[in-house]
């Protein structure tokens, strides 16, 4: 577990939680956030949760509500204590009690091109420009950028590869020329700080030995479009975001579009079509950009 439970005294029903995590190949940021959803609403009930009733998970919905939290973190709490009453306690009867609330469907914030040459930019030093470009140029999400590693820029094949993204799937992401110009001088200037080890991660933090946190480099993003005058609420996820619009504004088709972010939108099969070869260049080079073809199994 990380460090917020690690000098607790675990209970047995917290261990036995723990260990139906672990088995199930939860990731410890998921074990870890599910364990204090639980330990919240234990310290709501002011009993052990074992002991819970209907009554009490209706009260502790109502009292979340009535504090001002909002729909995704009620609905992760739902996510939790179901996992909890369903599996380690097998009461199901309980789980079914809890309610997911709707969460309204925002816009998100897209960057124009421009406003995405000002950010990169305003980056504060060449580890941040080239995190920002990886982003926004193979449309990573945060938690992809931070953990990459030097090994996985495979300049002969001009590919990223992801290991362990959402749902724990490795896969690999597009690499334009010019993205790999950005990581190239990053890579020379680290080496030259003894900031980048061999084999060690692309973006170093502090240590060298640990990655870039995804905290850090929202406060990155943040600060840099703070600094190029961008009004919009900017983060790295906006950079993905403006990776898949600005690939649609491109006419590219929108089936290629999720399969390079790796989307869970369902896309139906489309006849008389097999394995398609489809030309697609990253955004992060526009004019006389170089083509990669995306392999796209049809299912």
């Amino acid at each position: 577990m990380t460090s917020d439970t690690s000098h607790r005294p675990v209970s047995p029903l917290r261990a036995r939680m723990i260990e139906d995590m672990t088995v199930r190949g939860f990731s410890e940021q998921t074990r870890s956030h599910y364990v204090r959803h639980v330990r919240a609403f234990t310290a709501f009930i002011g009993r052990s949760p074992d002991t819970a009733t209907a009554e009490d998970l209706r009260l502790f919905q109502l009292h979340q509500t009535q504090i001002g939290m909002q729909p995704p973190s009620i609905n992760s709490a739902v996510s939790a204590l179901r996992f909890f009453f369903t599996v380690t306690l097998d009461r199901p009867d309980l789980a079914r009690r809890l309610t997911v609330v709707p969460q309204p469907r925002r816009i998100p914030a897209v960057l124009s091109v421009e406003e995405v040459t000002l950010l990169l930019r305003s980056a504060s030093a060449p580890k941040y420009k080239a995190a920002f470009a990886t982003a926004y140029g193979a449309g990573l999400r945060v938690s992809e950028v931070v953990a990459l590693k030097v090994g996985d820029v495979d300049s002969e094949r001009m590919l990223l590869r992801v290991e362990r993204g959402k749902g724990r799937k490795d896969r690999h992401a597009m690499l334009s020329p010019q993205l790999l110009e950005l990581l190239r001088v990053w890579w020379r200037e680290g080496r030259r700080r003894s900031q980048l080890l061999p084999g060690g991660w692309l973006f170093p933090g502090r240590n060298p030995v640990e990655p870039l946190s995804a905290r850090q480099l929202c406060r990155a993003v943040r600060a840099a479009a703070q600094a190029a005058g961008i009004k919009k609420r900017v983060s790295p996820h906006t950079l993905r975001h403006s990776f898949a619009t600005h690939l649609l504004e491109q006419d590219v088709d929108i089936r290629v579009i999720q399969t390079l972010l790796e989307a869970e939108t369902y896309c139906p099969p489309t006849p008389d079509r097999g394995a398609d070869s489809l030309s697609v260049s990253s955004p992060v080079r526009r004019d006389r950009a170089h083509c990669q073809a995306i392999c796209l199994p049809w299912c």
